[in-house]
């Protein structure tokens, strides 16, 4: 049987690493198998290019040079860790995927849509989550909690860009509303609820029930 796909997405300080790991222990509990992968990264190729595409110091990269190194570390990770997973039954959760390209290069650089679509079709294959949980955050409020460390290069991003970013991820969800479910942010019980809600049917489909306990 094939495995599940489920991506987190959402603006920088959305809560998806505390989610994603909630997630990975419900299904673990429920005797499945969670394989938990970020997005640039994943994999030493995609771990040195998240480091160039996210480190402050490399300061701007052209708008296309940035659009094709996120889907190539996404190429890799894809045919490296996530096809054989999948093929092995197992879970995939992934800490950003496709969608993000479309809605940070897309609607937030302001690359043609369609050929962002044609990149991110190359890079993963066709290959689709079988559900994307965006979990919504007010921009100024999102990037000031993740950026708490020091913020990196996409984090520094104007207030602007990440409003078009928030904007782009609206359109997504209402394009493919089966798959893209949209979370607003909340304290973590609450969302992580309603994350067991939309995600409990996607993963009983592969003999999983998981639990809605926060430990």
């Amino acid at each position: 049987m094939r495995g599940v796909f489920i991506t987190f997405e959402g603006g920088d300080g959305a809560g998806k690493t505390t989610q994603m790991r909630l997630l990975a222990e419900a299904v673990k509990r429920a005797g499945g198998d969670a394989v938990v992968v970020r997005e640039p990264g994943g994999t030493p190729v995609g771990e040195a290019i998240r480091a160039v595409l996210l480190g402050p110091e490399h300061g701007r990269i052209a708008p296309v040079a940035e659009l094709f190194l996120f889907p190539a570390s996404r190429a890799h990770l894809t045919e490296e860790v996530i096809r054989p997973a999948l093929d092995a039954g197992r879970v995939v959760l992934c800490d950003r995927y496709a969608d993000s390209t479309t809605a940070y290069q897309g609607y937030g650089r302001g690359l043609d849509l369609e050929f962002v679509r044609r990149v991110n079709e190359a890079a993963t294959g066709g290959l689709v989550p079988d559900l994307t949980i965006v979990l919504d955050v007010e921009p100024r409020e999102g990037v000031a909690a993740a950026s708490a460390g020091g913020p990196d290069r996409l984090e520094r991003e104007s207030a602007e860009f990440h409003e078009r970013v928030r904007a782009g991820y609206a359109a997504i969800a209402a394009a493919d509303p089966a798959r893209v479910r949209v979370v607003p942010r909340g304290e973590v019980d609450e969302v992580w609820r309603e994350i067991v809600r939309l995600a409990a049917p996607v993963l009983e489909r592969a003999g999983l029930r998981i639990d809605g306990a926060v430990r």
